[in-house]
């Protein structure tokens, strides 16, 4: 006690004789008072001149109990949560849910651009590989069209679902529009990744040959990519379907001149094209398709043309519809040649002459059409399998030939087969009409090599290390 019968409040009033100093507390005591220092203070409360002076609680663990970074304040002390953090009362710290969401957001940032920039450069490494390994400096030496990935990814709308025009066993096709080419559509066959002994190391020659026909009674095949494992081909746009649906699933009268019409087409285009060598390996009415003018054009040479010789039987093998076109010889030798393409096309005179498909059910058991066609010619009874009547007498004469060049096409033995040559030059006999234009070889004009040069985009630096002998390419699906 420092002043009897003195309260704080009066002491307080006479500054001269208050004995409390700075920081400090007056609290009355008995019948006097006395002074005591402010918590987080300490020292002589009574001092005027100092007073109690700041206890540091940071330096003093018994103190202070925080969690995370003590900081000092006048008569007090704050505890400071680190990153993620939060205070949880005065001294304790808990884990903030931003404190969580902002590390791993950055981490899975960064490793995003970390990975999209490795798979950026990856790709664009595979992409010269699979250029190189594809013949791409032998295609560039000839001016042949090579479309960049990319272009065609746009052209087909990344390959959606809405432009395909079909699926097979070795990939999918789909309709696409290049629009720096006066918006021209086209037909994408994007392959599917296949096995490697399949590879035809021989394909770019025989590709360029193709490439560089003109006939008219076949696909255009407008260009190739490279970019990917397997080449991706592009052709022209066929609109008006396939001939396969003209005789099946068309209810209107096929006239006899239409029907002349088609078969002499089609064999002066495999004659055009066996005489380059190159054989079809598929040939069937889905495979025949029919432009806006009902002229023939045969798709899926390339196909045949990518893989190799000894495996390209695959091609027909491998679709339930196409086995009945298949040359029983290859089912001894393994090989589809020449002849084979034959006795598939004798299998589509057959499909043409009958309108009717080449297994059939009749009073519940199956009847093999092109059997009871071959019997019908032999035993000179047409008329069972085909249907005369409207015929002039002209035009029968013309179905009896047509039907005997059939059944020599559908000799089993291939050697007793005429060659497709000798096969349109009877047909061509038969309907001079259907002859046409002769088909030549022509090189590409002046305007396509500009537009050719637009779809490389390989400078000469990115081909300069293009230095391998071209090796490696798998074919890919025909439009089937």
């Amino acid at each position: 006690m420092v002043e009897p019968n003195v309260t704080c409040w009066q002491a307080q009033q006479n500054n001269a004789s208050y004995a409390c100093g700075g920081n400090t507390t007056c609290k009355n005591f008995g019948l006097g008072y006395r002074c005591v220092c402010n918590n987080g203070y300490e020292g002589n409360p009574y001092n005027r001149e100092v007073g109690c002076t700041d206890i540091n609680e940071c330096k003093d663990k018994k103190i202070n109990k925080c969690q995370g970074k003590c900081k000092n304040t006048l008569g007090s002390y704050e505890c400071q949560c680190g990153l993620g953090r939060k205070r949880r009362g005065k001294e304790r710290c808990k884990v903030s849910p931003w404190g969580v969401a902002v590390p791993v957001l950055a981490i899975s940032f960064f490793g995003m651009t970390m990975t999209a920039s490795v798979s950026f450069t990856m790709r664009v490494r595979l992409k010269r590989i699979n250029f190189r390994r594809n013949g791409g400096e032998f295609f560039l030496d000839r001016k042949v069209r090579i479309f960049p990935e990319l272009k065609l990814a746009k052209a087909t709308n990344s390959y959606d679902y809405h432009n395909k025009l079909g699926n097979g066993c070795f990939g999918s096709v789909h309709k696409g529009t290049l629009e720096k080419h006066r918006d021209t559509v086209v037909v994408v066959k994007k392959p599917k990744d296949v096995d490697k002994s399949l590879i035809n190391k021989d394909f770019q020659r025989e590709l360029e040959i193709l490439m560089k026909t003109r006939c008219k009674n076949v696909v255009k095949l407008k260009g190739i990519c490279l970019e990917t494992k397997i080449p991706s081909l592009v052709y022209e746009y066929i609109p008006n379907g396939t001939l396969f649906q003209l005789i099946h699933q068309n209810e209107l009268t096929i006239s006899w001149e239409q029907r002349f019409k088609i078969a002499t087409e089609a064999a002066l285009a495999l004659k055009h094209m066996h005489s380059k060598t190159i054989c079809h390996g598929n040939i069937k009415s889905a495979n025949i398709l029919l432009d806006q003018n009902n002229s023939v054009k045969i798709s899926d040479f390339g196909t045949s043309v990518l893989m190799s010789p000894k495996h390209r039987h695959i091609v027909a093998n491998q679709k339930e519809d196409s086995s009945g076109y298949i040359d029983p010889e290859y089912l001894i030798t393994r090989m589809l040649k020449t002849e084979s393409d034959v006795y598939s096309f004798g299998v589509v005179l057959v499909e043409l002459l009958t309108r009717k498909k080449l297994y059939v059910i009749e009073s519940k058991k199956p009847i093999n059409t092109v059997h009871c066609f071959i019997s019908s010619v032999k035993g000179n009874t047409l008329s069972d399998v085909i249907d005369f009547e409207g015929a002039s007498e002209d035009e029968v004469g013309k179905v009896r030939s047509m039907a005997e060049i059939a059944v020599r096409c559908l000799d089993p033995s291939g050697v007793n087969r005429p060659t497709m040559s000798e096969v349109a030059d009877q047909l061509v006999s038969i309907n001079p009409s259907s002859k046409g234009e002769e088909n030549e070889d022509l090189e590409e004009d002046n305007e396509n090599l500009e537009e050719d040069n637009e779809d490389q985009e390989w400078d000469p630096e990115n081909v300069s290390c293009l230095k391998e002998a071209t090796s490696s390419c798998l074919f890919c699906l025909g439009l089937d």
